[in-house]
């Protein structure tokens, strides 16, 4: 029996390690005093912000689809003027002593990044590449998984151990949930895949709490369905929307339970509810206590923040509250939130709006556009609506809802002439947008590629 259990994780882990990259990541930032941060989700020592250094960071990811899209940690990427990744190609046999395998290594390009949950999506330009898939029902207690990464920039290491919990929030000022395994996970491991006994990706390894900087089996992974949500998102816009209900909660204080005459003086109330909304139309009405979403229990506001966030957009919710002394459950559509940028990606023209060598699809700025974002203090220009990086494209640092009115000193005034502007440039050339972010001018310089 032990031997067929150790040939079937071997197994396992030869298939799974396939489609589990090595991330080489070099820029520049402030540099380290040592020692381990106050904050639990860096593996990085104190920062010196007076002393600027070139830096050098390994992390993992997992390959999720085929053409070369990739998911790992914001963190390991953020920054990074430069990112390569790491394919490892199996050997012919499964004797990795007479027949260790080749690595191949690709320049990657970042498609977008969600900091708030820490995931990022990359691209290289392959295909028909190994993959693994997300297991978007939750992972139990005690289940056996299995870490896959580069510790220490050791590529493919493999650690068993179990799910210490599926539902653990280590920072109560932060609504995201984790998983939390006793899997050994070490400075490298970030963005590489928690997989099961049937390989599928539970989770994506993200932080350690450590005193010692290693492994003391408190391992953290954002929950597959949190990072399928935002791949998802990535990949069609560039960032990452919202799940809503339509409604608004509230923290119960002793006040407001007694002038309300709530049944309990603590959790959370709904204070509003949009009418005609996902949670009006299901029955929810305000001055109803929350109790659990997904049954999950709902005691903070971060909690009820975390519970919409964990949540698939395409499913609905259940919602159990407290009504008077009744306990009541509704089964509410989640929404999808949507903004102004968004929409005009979805309508817009990709083959007009997009500008390859900036990796960008942009709009010309006009009047419909200064009713949407009246806080614009140059009312030309060409706004940024999505990111379409290529791999002509150079790393610009432009964010979606940027409106761009220079380039190199040039105005700029429509897509078509920020065309023609970028199109007499030669590799190795200076670039310097003047844009405007959230009402303040700023210049972003780059060179072409």
């Amino acid at each position: 029996m032990l031997a067929q259990f150790s040939d079937s994780l071997e197994q396992l882990a030869s298939k799974a390690s396939r489609a589990v990259v090595q991330i080489e990541v070099s820029g520049f930032g402030p540099a380290e005093e040592g020692g381990s941060e106050a904050d639990p989700r860096s593996e990085r020592g104190r920062k010196n912000t007076a002393v600027i250094v070139r830096q050098h960071a390994i992390g993992s990811g997992v390959i999720v689809d085929p053409d070369g899209y990739i998911m790992t940690n914001a963190h390991v990427v953020e920054g990074a003027q430069r990112i390569r990744v790491a394919l490892w190609l199996p050997p012919a046999t499964f004797d990795p002593v007479t027949s260790p395998g080749n690595v191949q290594v690709l320049n990657a390009k970042v498609i977008g990044l969600q900091k708030e949950v820490d995931l990022a999506l990359l691209k290289v330009e392959a295909s028909s590449l190994p993959t693994l898939h997300f297991r978007l029902d939750a992972a139990q207690p005690g289940e056996l998984v299995f870490a896959i990464g580069s510790p220490g920039g050791l590529q493919n290491s493999v650690s068993m151990g179990v799910i210490s919990s599926a539902w653990r929030q280590p920072n109560p000022d932060n609504p995201m949930v984790y998983l939390q395994t006793d899997a050994p996970i070490n400075p490298g491991n970030s963005g590489g895949p928690l997989v099961d006994v049937t390989g599928a990706v539970v989770g994506l390894n993200t932080f350690i709490l450590s005193s010692s900087g290693g492994s003391e089996g408190l391992g953290f992974a954002i929950p597959a369905r949190v990072v399928d949500f935002v791949y998802q998102s990535l990949r069609k816009y560039g960032h990452v929307y919202r799940t809503e209900i339509g409604a608004v909660a509230q923290t119960i204080t002793p006040a407001i339970a007694e002038g309300l005459g709530l049944a309990q003086k603590w959790g959370v109330v709904i204070a509003d509810v949009a009418p005609h909304g996902p949670a009006d139309t299901a029955g929810i009405r305000p001055e109803d206590v929350l109790l659990a979403i997904d049954g999950h229990p709902v005691l903070t506001l971060l909690a009820f923040t975390a519970a919409l966030y964990q949540h698939s957009p395409d499913q609905v919710l259940r919602i159990d509250v407290l009504r008077g002394a009744q306990k009541v459950s509704f089964i509410v559509p989640a929404m999808l939130a949507r903004d102004h940028m968004s929409q005009l990606a979805d309508v817009a023209d990709p083959m007009k709006s997009h500008i390859g060598p900036l990796g960008i699809l942009g709009l010309d700025f006009n009047d419909e556009l200064r009713s949407l974002l009246p806080d614009v203090r140059i009312a030309t220009g060409v706004i940024v609506i999505g990111q379409a990086p290529g791999f002509n494209s150079v790393n610009t640092g432009l964010q979606v809802g940027d409106v761009i009115h220079s380039l190199n000193r040039t105005t700029v005034e429509s897509v078509d002439q920020l065309k023609s502007s970028v199109a007499q440039l030669k590799p190795g050339d200076a670039a310097v947008l003047r844009i405007e972010r959230r009402g303040q001018f700023q210049y972003l310089a780059f060179e072409m590629e």
